[in-house]
């Protein structure tokens, strides 16, 4: 029982690590070459740098806007 908890602890670990990689690569920043800072914190820091990453995350990229679809328009 314990070992499987352990097991899933270091599963998710690894799925957070890899997600936050993923959205580095993804994302655009305010300031460019950030996100080369970001993967340095993630790959040093992996646990704890992956939640410092998407904790903070709102405050470093740029959104991106939706598109409206035509009808959304017309009806304006």
């Amino acid at each position: 029982m314990k070992s499987t908890f352990i097991i899933g602890i270091i599963i998710l670990a690894n799925i957070l690590w890899v997600w936050a990689i993923i959205d580095i690569a993804r994302s655009k920043f305010k300031i460019r070459n950030k996100n080369i800072i970001w993967y340095l914190i993630v790959l040093f820091f992996p646990i704890f740098g992956s939640i410092l990453y998407f904790y903070l995350r709102e405050k470093l990229i740029i959104k991106k806007h939706k598109k409206l679809q035509q009808n959304q328009i017309n009806r304006c």
